[in-house]
């Protein structure tokens, strides 16, 4: 009988789940070396957040199959020793979405109606009623950014309170918004529009005081900005000074930059409502994350594939020699289509060319819809990325053709996009050469030879005579390094393409240096670092 081991507090209906299949045994409060010395005994670990799994004990566990993490996050598990181990991770993504669009609606009430403040003030003897004058939510227009799982939850129940409710996220389509009854705009739209901002984004380097002092200045003086999802989305500094200064009516924090906040100077305001970190902490919510992973360990251990895998399923024996050496190239050919356009992604058609028609791509598209998620979406992984672009309405299409021009094998990849009503398609494909290095080698129908490394600088423009002198004398004097260069066009003075390789990213302010110069245009720096 399988063995599973539990590391920290479950709630018990996850237990009673995994009794049925294995013994179970429950120790609380391991070391790190405690748990290397024992771990070789199990064929499955579940923890919560308290645990580390880290590479010390994956190498000393002997027949490990699966490690389930009873929440989202998988940040206290070596994900990538896991994967070279053999070892499936898995999480409750969904666990917790119900009790975290409760929280927010709860805040927003909660500060509206000016809830707290009104019972100290009754449960201090007074009874002062027109001190405590609120607003309704009905009537007033609410912004969410990041239209996910739990976003969806908090647009529909803002909907029933009669709210207005606007949505961003990178992967909501017009056809998905209008499902849910949410205009689908821009942030900058969100903050200006918004009486309240609700924040349900992850937490990446595009993400990080994605909410500043800049930002912030274009709310109006009534909003109020909820943040229920990642410390550090918001600029706690400059919060602070627009809540003292009357920019913004109010805040809402259940995460900061740094936890517990202390001597946080926004614990010294009136106008905002702290939590320490509440979103996942209902009952209902320990119980379903403990369910839904116990079930998950249960299929594993039935030889099931779990539902929220984190890491790369195994490839088909027959054909892992020869669809391996194309995952590279299929997420830097995602991460290429993430960043090389602006506007809500609508549609993703990829069209596989030449021997790898005869093949089962479905790994190849689950590689490249991991990298077009990447740094948009919290907890993408190489399994659920099709769920979580699916969720966000984005069209998917996979084409097979055995003809594929003056190449071996070819990846084509089109991306259609609304931005602002105007919808546009890039077209980027990408081939291997020296049987494993990405190159693009066609963009927007211009050939090009471009490996898929490092920094890229893309700047579409009209082919003139001292085109590259430009680019060469602006990147020059903001002390840029270029590492290589490719042009390409159809035909001397129409459209063409420069892609450059470059040492390091370049500022903004350069970008739009480039794009001030007359015949370029559209420049954009895509990471693939």
């Amino acid at each position: 009988m399988p063995t599973v081991l539990v590391c920290d507090p479950i709630a018990e209906t996850g237990l009673e789940i995994l009794r049925q299949v294995a013994d179970v045994d429950v120790q609380i409060g391991l070391a790190e070396d405690q748990l290397i010395h024992i771990v070789p005994q199990y064929d499955a670990l579940m923890v919560r957040s308290q645990t580390k799994i880290t590479r010390r004990v994956l190498e000393a566990a002997s027949k490990l199959q699966i490690v389930g993490r009873a929440g989202v996050g998988v940040d206290n598990i070596d994900v990538p020793a896991a994967t070279e181990k053999g070892v499936i991770v898995v999480n409750s993504p969904a666990g917790n979405t119900v009790a975290v669009a409760e929280l927010a609606l709860g805040m927003m009430l909660s500060l509206v109606r000016k809830l707290i403040p009104a019972h100290n003030s009754v449960a201090q003897g007074e009874w002062k009623r027109s001190k405590f004058l609120g607003t309704e939510l009905y009537g007033k227009t609410l912004g969410i950014v990041g239209v996910g799982r739990i976003g969806v939850e908090v647009a529909r129940r803002a909907s029933a309170f009669g709210m207005t409710v606007l949505g961003y996220d990178p992967f909501l389509t017009t056809q998905r918004a209008g499902q849910l009854g949410i205009e689908a705009t821009s942030v900058e739209e969100i903050l200006k529009r918004a009486d309240f901002v609700t924040l349900h984004t992850p937490l990446t380097k595009e993400t990080r005081h994605l909410i500043n002092a800049e930002s912030l200045a274009t709310m109006k003086s009534s909003a109020i900005i909820l943040n229920c999802a990642r410390g550090g989305i918001i600029d706690e500094t400059a919060l602070y000074h627009a809540l003292q200064n009357g920019e913004i009516g109010g805040a809402g924090l259940d995460v900061y930059e740094i936890e517990p906040p202390v001597d946080n100077p926004l614990c010294a305001l009136e106008n905002v409502l702290l939590t320490p970190h509440l979103g996942a902490s209902t009952e209902e919510a320990q119980v379903e994350v403990a369910l839904d992973v116990a079930r998950q360990i249960v299929d594993v251990l039935g030889g099931r594939p779990p539902q929220s895998a984190v890491n790369l399923p195994a490839l088909p024996p027959e054909a892992r020699e020869f669809i391996s050496p194309f995952l590279p190239l299929m997420e830097k050919l995602g991460r290429v289509q993430a960043q090389i356009a602006a506007g809500r992604l609508e549609k993703i058609e990829i069209a596989y060319c030449g021997d790898l028609a005869d093949y089962d791509v479905r790994a190849l598209t689950r590689v490249f819809l991991k990298g077009l998620l990447h740094g948009t979406v919290d907890n993408v992984s190489y399994v659920n990325a099709p769920a979580l672009a699916e969720a966000r309405g984005v069209e998917i299409v996979e084409k097979k053709s055995g003809h594929c021009g003056d190449y071996a094998n070819l990846v084509e990849t089109l991306s259609t996009r609304n931005d602002g009503g105007h919808v546009r398609t890039r077209q980027v494909d990408g081939t291997i050469f020296n049987g494993k290095e990405p190159h693009a080698v066609e963009i927007q129908g211009l050939r090009v030879d471009v490996v898929l490394d490092g920094t890229l600088l893309l700047i579409p423009n009209h082919d003139r005579p001292g085109m590259i002198g430009h680019v060469g004398t602006i990147l020059g004097d903001a002390g840029v390094n270029i590492a290589g260069m490719q042009v390409g066009r159809k035909a001397v003075g129409e459209r063409a393409v420069m892609i450059i390789n470059l040492e390091e990213p370049v500022s903004q302010d350069v970008i739009d240096k480039l794009d001030a110069v007359p015949d370029l245009f559209g420049a954009r720096l895509i990471d693939l670092r």
